[in-house]
């Protein structure tokens, strides 16, 4: 059921939640395969699905039907000793952090390794060495209420790996942090991914978090996948609605362009001092009306002999 490459595959994966009155399908059908060693996206709106999905990943949630093979393993056909030691192959990173506030920083990096029943002096040491990878060795004694939000979410970051993780799973992990912050938390998360080579599912609101972080990325609408493929695939050529809602959210206020031609120009991480307008009049010996730019997600639009409506 699982191939070499894939460490987690999502099989008809579906979760219903029932009370006594009604049922909310949360998930429907989910077919994934996320591969070792990449950071994989999971993008949706609110109430789309994301929290769901990623709580059966580590099956938080049992689900309804389907599978979760995790590490060639079905977790649904696991003994409840068997299950523990899997969840502490993948770690959990929250929006809120959650900390303990009365533990200071080594000893809540300590807490899991507590949990697995490892000895307080190697806890201790591995401790160390994880406040260390995140930057934070000045603040081993420091508790959550001295810490700022980005210091906090590294010292979350550093709880997450203690018991040695295969994957870590990202829930809305930045959605609590300034820019520069979330800029700073996503660049630990590309470094923690290429040095130890852990596998990091980053699920988000936010096409930015996607853009900037992510191999590849698959988009969740009313409880189902629309769409999975490479982040440039997806922003280049998005085929489902979501997807062009999510790409295009700059663009929304204009309802569509006509004329006889339009071209859509797509910034590709080269500088910007290259002349990309200009080379372009020049080659095409023609001028080239700006309709539109949209810096926020390095999509820019342009429009060729164009009025629009």
């Amino acid at each position: 059921m699982s191939s070499e490459k894939s460490i987690i595959e999502l099989v008809e994966l579906s979760k219903i939640f029932r009370s006594k009155h009604n049922e909310v399908k949360a998930l429907e059908n989910i077919n994934l395969s996320i591969q070792r060693g990449e950071i994989f996206g999971i993008i949706g709106l609110s109430g789309a699905g994301k929290s769901t999905l990623v709580r059966c990943i580590n099956f938080l949630e049992k689900p309804t039907s389907g599978a979760v093979v995790f590490d060639g393993n079905d977790l649904g056909s696991l003994k409840e000793k068997e299950l523990l030691k899997a969840r502490q192959s993948m770690g959990m990173i929250f929006q809120q952090f959650n900390l303990l506030m009365q533990r200071n920083t080594v000893q809540n990096i300590c807490f899991p390794l507590e949990l697995a029943g490892v000895p307080k002096k190697e806890a201790k040491k591995r401790a160390l060495e994880l406040l260390d990878v995140v930057g934070l060795s000045d603040k081993a004694k420091a508790y959550p209420a001295q810490l700022s939000g980005g210091q906090k979410q590294r010292i979350a970051i550093a709880r997450a790996l203690a018991t040695n993780p295969k994957v870590l799973l990202c829930d809305e992990a930045t959605s609590a942090l300034d820019p520069t912050t979330t800029r700073s938390i996503l660049n630990l998360l590309k470094d923690i991914n290429q040095k130890l080579g852990i596998t990091i599912i980053v699920i988000t609101h936010e096409m930015s978090v996607i853009e900037e972080i992510c191999n590849r990325v698959a988009i969740i609408d009313q409880s189902q996948i629309a769409e999975v493929g490479s982040v440039e695939e997806v922003f280049v050529r998005p085929k489902s609605k979501i997807a062009k809602q999510l790409v295009f959210s700059g663009a929304s206020h204009i309802t569509h362009f006509e004329g006889e031609r339009n071209i859509r120009i797509i910034f590709d991480g080269r500088t910007s001092y290259e002349p990309v307008i200009a080379n372009m009049v020049l080659e095409c010996k023609t001028p080239v009306n700006i309709m539109f730019a949209d810096k926020k997600h390095s999509i820019w639009f342009f429009y060729h002999h164009l009025s629009h409506t």
